[in-house]
């Protein structure tokens, strides 16, 4: 495949936008709350699965692409960032309609809490625009590109994908 740069270039604004609405929309939905009318209070296990799930695909796409098999692993990138997506749209619909859920365990527990939570958001944050430029690299023909960000990219993604469900079974009893 000959390289495109041109669609590299429309995808990164793209993915600039995204990554900005995403943001905004984040940083809002702690302030903003939204009754629908609907109780959305059984999301946060389906957003554990959901995280679960991509950091499964993940490592699966991983060892596809350690094995040569550029086609599944392809794959799988294109199911993870599916569940990252799909997790992304119903956490914040959660987040708009539903109170904060606090965190009630003391001691260490809560200083290992607080930490898995802080990077686990802040990295999320930082991660989602370096995953879509990855994606984009290889999508548009960039293979070496996208082979030198992946290898910093993927294990932010995949600390964030296993983050998140033991943040919420550590939230789990406080729901």
């Amino acid at each position: 495949m000959t390289p495109d740069i041109a669609l590299e270039k429309r995808l990164n604004r793209w993915a600039y936008v995204v990554s900005a609405v995403v943001l905004v929309l984040v940083g809002l939905m702690r302030r903003v709350k939204i009754d629908l009318g609907i109780d959305f209070s059984f999301l946060p296990p389906f957003h554990a699965s959901l995280n679960a799930i991509c950091a499964v695909i993940l490592m699966v796409a991983l060892w596809h692409i350690k094995n040569g098999r550029r086609e599944q692993h392809r794959r799988a990138i294109y199911a993870a960032m599916v569940c990252s997506a799909l997790f992304l749209i119903s956490y914040v619909l959660y987040h708009f309609t539903t109170p904060e859920t606090r965190f009630g365990g003391e001691g260490f527990i809560k200083t290992v809490y607080f930490f898995l939570l802080i990077t686990h958001v802040v990295l999320a944050a930082v991660i989602l625009p370096f995953v879509l430029f990855t994606f984009t690299r290889a999508y548009t023909g960039q293979y070496e590109r996208h082979k030198k960000m992946a290898r910093w990219v993927f294990p932010l993604w995949l600390y964030v994908a296993i983050t998140g469900p033991i943040c919420y079974l550590m939230l789990k009893p406080y729901y």
